[in-house]
């Protein structure tokens, strides 16, 4: 009598098909490990990944010290090798950060300081300066920083799936995780599709990351928030008035950075995006209402703080969601020739933002060690990244050896 195929064991499974579980995998391969990444949705890089703005960032933003800044820097540089080495395409193109009215001077000024701190290049312009770069640019001063590039996350992302695979590794679509267990000496990841054994486990679920945390039997501490940012696609003439990547200062309140214009990779240009509380974990528009999942952010003591504190910055967002003439007085603002005319829908991204219970948005990646019996970092253990957004497609690649590292698997 033949007895039960054996479950499948690795040396570390991921839980995600997002840019940063892919990145995790392709350095567990490359360091001689056995991988597998399971994936719930039927394609990888499905949400965050696939869906923003395709802005490889120089690291400017971010307090000096933090993961983001140092991340955020080597994975500037590393992004824009990987395109060059695998042939994807990428540009490096350049992006001014524009101060519009007097009160973001000091604002701007805190960015150049922030930047050389990260040793991210950047140089102070006046108005005359501003029109070097971007002719049809107003603003008082601005920022050039020649780091900053362009690429399509999604193709990266591929690319990394279909290193992993060469490497040895396995990426299981349309898997969808249904609970963990932790053992002495590996992690049985339960899965539609039957179980998973892995020495160690990350698990890099995105707008799904603190549901999945409770479901391994850990406090989160956080609860993800899903807002939506919608993009305004330009008229071929609107686009005219676009060289590259033209930001505005962000508002250090929020962890966003504010509607930018962008022009991509193929050409096109798009503004955005904005920052709306999204109806569901994959609300992507106004249509998609799950009430559990809105119910559930909207009574978050944590939420309800955040709208206490920021009720006028919300409905401002929302304002721009619901009209286009809203919408483009903010894009005047930098670009004062776009009319409303000019503009289209052109898709949104949902950012999964991380906040705690006291109101706090985080803003840096935000990592939980489950540890496992022998300790964080031991057979057993699983690695929860809680807190990824932007700019954690850039520094993906930096990211996934830092969670080796954390794992003690590198």
């Amino acid at each position: 009598m033949t007895g039960l195929p054996a479950t499948p064991r690795y040396d570390l499974v991921v839980v995600g098909g997002g840019i940063v579980g892919l990145a995790t995998a392709y350095a567990a391969t490359r360091n001689g490990l056995s991988v597998a990444v399971v994936e719930r949705e039927q394609r990888l890089a499905n949400h965050q990944t696939g869906n923003n703005s395709n802005v490889v960032h120089s690291g400017l933003y971010y307090a000096p010290g933090g993961y983001k800044a140092r991340l955020a820097v080597a994975g500037c540089a590393e992004t824009i090798a990987f395109c060059r080495e695998h042939d994807l395409p990428h540009q490096v193109c350049g992006k001014l950060v524009v101060a519009t009215e007097p009160e973001e001077l000091p604002r701007l000024d805190e960015l150049a300081r922030r930047g050389a701190a990260n040793g991210v290049e950047n140089h102070r312009l006046d108005e005359h300066g501003i029109r070097t770069y971007e002719p049809d640019v107003r603003g008082l001063a601005a920022l050039w920083v020649p780091s900053t590039g362009i690429t399509d996350y999604r193709l990266v992302a591929e690319k990394l799936g279909e290193l992993v695979e060469k490497n040895g590794g396995e990426v299981h679509l349309g898997r969808t995780v249904t609970g963990f267990a932790r053992r002495p000496s590996d992690v049985v990841v339960r899965t539609t599709r039957g179980d998973l054994l892995g020495t160690r486990a990350v698990v890099c679920g995105g707008l799904r990351c603190d549901e999945l945390a409770r479901l391994a039997g850990a406090d989160p501490g956080v609860r993800i928030v899903p807002f939506r940012g919608e993009y305004s696609g330009f008229s071929e003439r609107a686009a005219s008035l676009v060289r590259g990547l033209i930001y505005p200062v962000p508002d250090p309140a929020f962890p966003f950075l504010g509607v930018h214009a962008t022009r991509g990779i193929d050409g096109t240009v798009h503004a955005g995006p904005n920052a709306v509380l999204a109806m569901a974990r994959e609300g992507y528009d106004w249509r998609t209402i799950r009430p559990k999942e809105l119910l559930g952010t909207l009574t978050y003591p944590g939420m309800v703080k955040v709208a206490r504190t920021h009720w006028r910055y919300g409905i401002g967002e929302v304002r721009r969601s619901l009209s286009t003439r809203a919408m483009v007085r903010q894009i005047q603002r930098m670009l004062p020739d776009v009319t409303a005319a000019d503009l289209h829908p052109a898709g949104a991204g949902v950012r999964a933002q991380a906040v705690q219970a006291d109101g706090t948005l985080v803003d840096d990646f935000l990592f939980l060690d489950q540890a496992g019996p022998d300790g964080a970092g031991r057979p057993g253990s699983i690695l929860h990244v809680l807190n990824a957004p932007s700019p954690a497609a850039t520094a993906a690649l930096p990211i996934g050896r830092e969670i080796l590292d954390r794992l003690g698997a590198a």
